[in-house]
């Protein structure tokens, strides 16, 4: 039989010359290829901007060429020539560009214009700003409590931006601040506060060099975050054990031909990064890690009792830890059976890899939303907190906790004040600096705030950034939601989803992207800046012409919302959107480790803010660090899936030419997909079951138990090395089936790694 020709050939290894040829197609395709590769040398360097893809950290800001293949595409994706101008608008109703895919409306180019939708022809007509500040007031202030309107934002917006925006809503009335943090990395906020005292990671890049162990789980940074291979190669060429917990088999996990490696691009060689890589059933991580901790503690007692020193390391649990002896208790009385039946790891397995963890003087642990998008995620990161406890892996050098975030200010949006649940102390510096009341009644996060425009009782939204519609689970609620909106902005560099389920009234107001220059009034280039994943903090500014003359800032158009809304006499907007100076003053006077703020982050690196782990200072309620002592799941989807005859569990994650919601193609080459983008990936056992060969059609139907029907259509399978029970496919494809009423217990996170599905096949659901 010949092979679909959807499917193609896979990649021997991630980066090298692939990586190269697809950076030199996406340039291509941008219409501008020499703005696109000179904007390249301008990223995250000293005197550029820093890239607008994930936040992976720095280590030499300002070396050579600190950029990846996903990173040519975020830049080509923003640098293009193609624009998305009034008579585009004039050309396509909504009803119609609503049927276009992802890709299809993002490659029309920028937005030039602000834009209001006319509901009479169905279209978005060109505004002025002044008009649309004006009305998008009227609205918010006609609404009879602040509590009403829902304030999105996506991890691009800049810190800057991120703080007037809070500071704006705040004044308005409402903590209602749902964020793009909720649907990824909120559990291990959550985790990582409880355990340690700060809902940050405790490493830097630095300590990738000294480690001699690192844990990678739940993540694929051949695609997500690519130059955080090069400090897994660098780590694995040294002699460092790199293992691996992954359902799916990446290639960017396996071997990583690094495309500033002369030898390895001369030879087309490649270096291993896994030294162990086990597939891991979805939602086992946590058995997976409580099996090395029992492991660890049934080595400890051996050398106890042979009379040689313990495994552990005990100064650092009696002076530094609270519940050891509790946790210890709860893994004892955690069974072996119960370990390999939810992880799919055998017992060998897990004592293979805590022997690694023993024999390293230094290790580091790190995950993404493989560990964080389930119902017990908050349980897994504690537990890998405490695992990274035992020897005293936190808070010194070449050791830590390592959550890797996706966009590149993610991070920083929450530190200047993006967060539903303020602190007190937050809440009481804003008042001393600003001398009026701050809501202080928690706010809606992005479940929330679905459930409130659902039923009724938020009546506005507005999106700094992102992709609201696309970005969420149960996508058809979300389409009713949005449109029964009074009102309805976005702020964006280009047409999205989001955009086309318009409120009563409706806005698309077009901002300026990271790469390009912001001129204030007088003709001055202002920075912008980010926070990385390591808590590095570090100055932007672009360097391209803007898309249109019309374009205005992030922190520009917020503070023309802002001034509409809640006047200026409190806040001079004007003056805040003209210098953004003025911003990182206010940062500095009400966020703490802000001292000296325009000037440090003018410095070549910027600076990093102070983390007290560092220094084994705990701010938790014990002032040490917290063992939990949470069971295992009474069964996880994948025992359910594998317990029930034609029950599956879905992942949903990135294709290769994606990052987030934003499609910048239709190949997955590490994956072997091209041109297609309807995919689910099943093992050959289970295809075989089924009845199904790849290439075959399918739907995939929810299995949720909930009432509600969801049905993805007409989908490819493709037969793919992943445990049996487990299916993966794309989102936001397949976010349709991700159901609302399911999320992660403490953090409210979507469940998008433990999706119960089942399969019609095509001629099956043509016959029903």
């Amino acid at each position: 039989m010949n092979k679909p020709e959807f499917l193609g050939k896979k990649s021997k290894a991630a980066g090298g010359w692939g990586a190269l040829k697809s950076c030199g197609k996406k340039l291509l395709a941008s219409g501008s290829p020499l703005t696109g590769a000179a904007a390249m040398l301008k990223a995250n360097q000293p005197d550029g901007f820093d890239c607008p893809g994930c936040a992976w950290g720095d280590p030499e800001h300002g070396s050579s060429f600190e950029f990846c293949e996903n990173g040519v595409k975020a830049v080509a994706w923003e640098a293009t020539d193609k624009r998305a101008r009034p008579d585009f608008f004039s050309r396509h109703t909504v009803s119609e560009l609503r049927n276009w895919s992802d890709y299809d409306l993002e490659r029309e180019g920028r937005l030039t214009h602000p834009m209001r939708y006319d509901a009479e022809s169905d279209t978005y007509r060109a505004t002025t700003w002044d008009e649309a500040f004006a009305e998008i007031g009227a609205v918010l202030n006609s609404l009879d409590s602040p509590n009403r309107a829902e304030f999105y934002t996506s991890g691009r917006a800049s810190n800057e931006a991120a703080y007037v925006y809070q500071l704006f809503v705040r004044l308005y009335g409402t903590n209602n601040f749902p964020d793009c943090s909720n649907m990824c990395h909120e559990a291990s906020g959550v985790a990582l506060d409880q355990a340690i005292g700060i809902g940050k990671g405790t490493v830097v890049l630095e300590d990738f060099e000294k480690a001699d162990a690192i844990f990678v789980i739940g993540q694929n940074p051949g695609t997500n975050h690519p130059r955080m291979l090069g400090d897994l190669r660098r780590a694995a060429m040294r002699g460092a054990r790199v293992a691996v917990f992954n359902p799916v088999r990446e290639k960017g996990l396996e071997r990583f031909a690094d495309p500033q490696d002369k030898l390895e691009m001369l030879t087309g060689g490649s270096t291993a990064i896994a030294s162990e890589y086990y597939q891991v059933r979805l939602g086992g991580d946590m058995a997976a890690v409580r099996g090395m901790a029992k492991a660890v503690f049934a080595a400890d007692d051996a050398a106890i009792a042979a009379g040689e020193p313990s495994v552990l390391d005990r100064n650092f649990l009696e002076q530094h830890t609270s519940g050891f002896e509790l946790y210890r208790a709860s893994v004892n009385a955690t069974s072996w059976d119960d370990i390999v039946d939810q992880s799919g790891l055998s017992r060998a397995e897990l004592e293979g890899l805590a022997e690694i963890y023993i024999k390293s003087e230094r290790s580091i642990c790190t995950w993404a939303m493989g560990v964080t998008q389930h119902r017990h995620s908050v349980a897994t990161i504690r537990e890998i907190s405490n695992f990274m406890f035992l020897r005293g892996n936190v808070g010194r050098p070449g050791t830590g906790l390592c959550p890797v975030r996706g966009h590149s200010n993610v991070q920083g949006d929450r530190t200047v004040g993006i967060n539903e649940k303020p602190s007190n102390a937050f809440l009481d510096s804003l008042e001393k600096e600003f001398g009026v009341r701050m809501p202080r009644r928690h706010g809606h996060n992005v479940l929330a705030a679905i459930g409130a425009m659902i039923d009724g009782s938020s009546q506005a939204f507005i999106g700094l950034g992102g992709n609201f519609a696309r970005a969420t689970p149960d996508s058809p609620l979300i389409a009713k939601a949005l449109k029964n909106q009074k009102l309805t902005v976005n702020i964006a560099t280009k047409l999205n989803h989001s955009h086309l389920l318009p409120g009563e009234v409706s806005y698309v107001l077009p901002c300026l992207g990271r790469t390009e220059i912001d001129r204030n009034a007088k003709g001055v280039a202002q920075i912008v800046t980010v926070e990385d994943s390591m808590s590095m903090v570090h100055g932007s500014g672009g360097i391209n012409k803007p898309a249109s003359p019309e374009l205005r800032s992030e922190v520009a158009i917020i503070c023309g919302i802002a001034a509409a809304t809640v006047g200026s006499e409190v806040v001079d907007w004007a003056a805040l959107s003209q210098n953004y100076d003025l911003v990182r003053d206010l940062i500095a006077r009400t966020i703490p480790g802000f001292h000296g703020y325009n000037e440090k982050v003018r410095r070549p690196r910027g600076f990093r803010l102070y983390n007290a782990v560092e220094h084994r200072v705990w701010n938790t309620r014990s002032h040490k660090a917290t063992f939990s002592t949470d069971r295992l799941p009474t069964e996880t989807e994948h025992q359910k899936a594998l317990g029930e005859d034609g029950l599956f569990v879905l992942q949903t994650f990135r294709s290769h030419d994606q990052y987030n919601t934003t499609v910048y193609g239709l190949d997955d080459r590490y994956r072997g997909i091209y041109g297609e983008r309807q995919v689910v990936f099943v093992n050959p056992s289970d295809l075989a079951e089924i009845g199904a060969v790849s290439g075959d059609r399918v739907n995939i139907v929810g299995r949720h138990d909930d009432g509600i029907a969801r049905v993805a259509e007409n989908f490819r399978v493709v037969a793919y090395d992943l445990p049996r029970g487990s299916v993966a496919g794309y989102y936001p494809e397949l976010n349709v089936l991700v159901p609302l009423s399911t999320a992660g217990e403490e953090s409210d996170t979507p469940t998008s790694k433990s999706v119960l599905v089942s399969f019609e096949l095509a001629q099956q659901a043509q016959a029903a």
